[in-house]
């Protein structure tokens, strides 16, 4: 385990030319929602999209990963990277970074928010998009999540890789 940041935030990409209905409905959307809508500039993989609505959060019995709003602990995330790349055959989106807007929260406020508002809420400590990922549900276990591989720079190695996409999931929305 490694050292929880003193005051972790979370980070959810979206398309700039996605904030004018982010802004007029209040909030962040999960893919079960999303999958309903038509417009907006997907940046995803609709593969994986499609994959989520099926994977159960296990700390949260019967709820699946496609239900929540997901988040990266770290702004460099992989999927940044792919973005970048524009070269991963499942990539439909090739606009590149610079139409890409990084929203920033707070972890622990935004726990706390979920909580008191009954809306359920979990991390993964890898990606929450594979099958073998374990999920948690309490501030207190932040600790299991491989910091040092959210924060790092280079996620060549598989340890790093696996850790730096451990994900925060709000259900239903993001306020």
């Amino acid at each position: 385990m490694t050292v929880v940041p003193a005051n972790p935030k979370i980070y959810h990409i979206v398309h700039v030319g996605n904030l004018a209905s982010i802004a007029a409905d209040g909030c962040l959307w999960p893919d079960s929602r999303m999958a309903q809508n038509a417009g907006g500039t997907v940046i995803g993989m609709s593969d994986i999209k499609r994959r989520r609505l099926a994977l159960p959060v296990s700390c949260h019995a019967g709820s699946h990963v496609g239900e929540y709003v997901p988040f990266y602990f770290c702004s460099r995330s992989i999927m940044l990277f792919v973005i970048h790349r524009a070269n991963h055959p499942d990539l439909a989106y090739r606009g590149g970074q610079e139409p890409i807007v990084h929203l920033e929260a707070d972890l622990q406020e935004s726990g706390r928010w979920a909580t008191e508002h009954g809306n359920r809420w979990a991390f993964s400590l890898s990606n929450a998009g594979a099958i073998y990922t374990q999920f948690r549900s309490r501030l207190e276990q932040l600790a299991e999540i491989n910091w040092d591989a959210v924060m790092a720079r280079d996620f060549r190695p598989e340890d790093v890789k696996e850790g730096k996409q451990a994900e925060f999931l709000m259900e239903g929305s993001f306020p």
